[in-house]
């Protein structure tokens, strides 16, 4: 019988391979077996949230997300992003690789933290929002991409990437990417649809179609993937429709009920398939 990945007490949701447990990710990290996870995806927080305004759907919105999302400076925001990363590297197998998506707010410390911790970075990405919101201030570029990285636990590991289904597989979501020819790293891919907010959002939720990709790219059927920050687990959703297993940590029980709502309606709607 295989050893379990995890000595943590029960999971807040199980169900056909993905699972979600309200904790501090640091916690359950500490608990999880060395060298047992194959893929790790986090959308840590941007520490970005104050009293100014953004554009959302053409209305005036708060900035602040929540309390989570509150800096505490630049060195400590820096000290937390080091710990929880090197947290992750634990858990990884060693051709296991990570994906850190975020904006210039934290991207920065993430990149130079994979870096402290040993990681080997494979990629920079580019994600392009064509329907990105207008900036209001009319002061600066309209922000419209977020930026990830891609990085292999050991530089000399031989980590998964799917090069043909990325260069020959149809990819309609994507203005840019042209069938047969090798996948770029800039991504021309919309901001989650009306549809995936059926349930509720989550402030920072990502694109299916994002997910959708990544999962694609760098994991195998059967593979193991987390998500520390799993907020409404688009992660999951692209994990299990894909045949993957997944396991999404967050700290915030609303966010994970909302998983739990999305993940149901994508079950029942596989079953009745």
């Amino acid at each position: 019988m295989e050893e379990p990945v995890t000595t943590a007490g029960k999971p807040y949701y199980q169900k056909n391979g993905f699972v979600l447990y309200l904790a501090n990710c640091l916690d359950l990290l500490s608990e999880m077996r060395e060298n047992s996870v194959d893929m790790i995806f986090a959308d840590p927080p941007y520490f970005l949230s104050s009293g100014t305004f953004t554009c959302q759907n053409g209305k005036m919105v708060s900035v602040k997300k929540a309390d989570w999302d509150l800096s505490n400076g630049v060195k400590e925001n820096f000290n937390f992003h080091l710990e929880w990363i090197k947290a992750c590297k634990k858990v990884l197998k060693p051709h296991g690789t990570i994906w850190i998506s975020g904006t210039y707010h934290s991207i920065y410390q993430c990149g130079y933290a994979l870096q402290l911790a040993g990681y080997h970075i494979l990629n920079d990405i580019a994600w392009f929002k064509p329907n990105a919101s207008p900036n209001l201030s009319c002061r600066f570029f309209t922000a419209s991409h977020e930026t990830l990285i891609w990085a292999r636990k050991n530089k000399k590991s031989k980590h998964v990437f799917n090069y043909t289904s990325m260069k020959e597989d149809d990819w309609p979501e994507d203005q840019l990417k042209k069938k047969g020819l090798q996948m770029r790293s800039v991504w021309s891919i919309n901001t989650p649809k009306k549809i995936e907010k059926k349930f509720g959002k989550h402030p920072t939720q990502k694109s299916f179609d994002l997910l959708k990709r990544i999962v694609l790219a760098s994991t195998n059927k059967g593979d193991l993937i987390i998500d520390p920050f799993t907020g409404s687990s688009t992660t999951g959703l692209a994990a299990y429709l894909y045949g993957r297993k997944f396991i999404g940590i967050d700290s915030e029980k609303k966010y994970l009920d909302l998983s739990k709502k999305r993940f149901n309606e994508l079950l029942t709607n596989t079953l009745v398939k």
